[in-house]
């Protein structure tokens, strides 16, 4: 049997989640591997990648909330709204730590958020990023409701340079609340910089560099680990059964961590008394 779990990476700005994603594969020798959210190419920080059978928890994953550190700079902006587009306007309004601060509960709770231009939303099936790029003007993209759950002011690194800490819902573009709070404050502004330190339960202090990996110096988060479910421990016949798609009873419904003489078999989700696998690991 193949790896199973997650392990976390800190990635590096520079390079794509994806080339992570492969690098770890390469690395690890693993059947599949998969992340759970993906972070830009100029983004750094927690991805969790996940490996073989775990690439299926996706979905539970895809909505659960993320934390960053992010330095956002006033008084200009890009076109894309991060370091790597060009400078499109300027001004000199000058951002105080108190006007920021003035604005910020304004920023919190569930709200329409506009994605950048630059950004990987789909529109008719394509990446508005490389509409973008070819030069096709008044994309129209679509506001997504997010929810921003805290904004805190870390550090005032230079005039009109702040570092910050937010906690918001996945889909949230961290560049768009730059964006929309240079807005309020009547300038403009710039994300110079985004490193994720949580997604989900999952916290940047454990995670590991590519270079950890290639000198063996890592863990792996097992199916058993993610999910503290209560265990049920099947006899071989149960087993049999389970295995070749044929319905089991049991009498409390809920999820549950399943075993057959102390072999991990996946997880179960039990419905109306009948054991359905949620992620079969055998």
């Amino acid at each position: 049997m193949g790896l199973n779990g997650i392990i976390l990476i800190n990635k590096e700005r520079g390079i794509s989640s994806n080339s992570v994603v492969n690098k770890v594969k390469h690395i690890l020798k693993a059947d599949k591997a998969g992340h759970l959210g993906t972070l830009d190419v100029l983004g750094e920080g927690l991805l969790p990648v996940t490996l073989g059978k775990c690439t299926k928890l996706f979905d539970f994953y895809l909505n659960k909330d993320k934390v960053y550190k992010t330095i956002f700079k006033f008084g200009e902006t890009t076109d894309t709204l991060d370091l790597e587009g060009e400078v499109t306007l300027k001004n000199d309004v000058i951002v105080t730590k108190e006007k920021l601060n003035s604005i910020i509960p304004q920023f919190i709770g569930e709200q329409n958020q506009l994605p950048p231009q630059y950004s990987a939303k789909k529109i008719n099936g394509q990446k508005a990023y490389d509409l973008a790029r070819k030069g096709i003007e008044n994309i129209e993209l679509k506001p997504k409701l997010i929810h921003i759950y805290s904004i805190k002011i870390l550090s005032q690194i230079d005039a009109n340079v702040f570092e910050l800490e937010i906690h918001c819902s996945s889909g949230t573009y961290i560049r768009s609340i730059c964006r929309d709070m240079a807005t309020k404050l009547s300038t403009y502004g710039v994300m110079l910089k985004i490193i994720r330190t949580r997604c989900a339960d999952f916290d940047i202090s454990n995670s590991y560099t590519l270079q950890d990996l290639k000198n063996g110096n890592y863990k792996i988060i097992t199916v058993q680990e993610l999910f503290d479910y209560p265990s049920i421990n099947l006899d071989d016949n149960e087993t049999s059964k389970i295995l070749n798609g044929i319905n089991i009873n049991y009498p409390k419904d809920g999820f549950y961590k399943l075993f057959n003489n102390n072999k991990f078999l996946g997880l179960v989700n039990v419905t109306d008394n009948k054991m359905r696998f949620t992620l079969r690991c055998v």
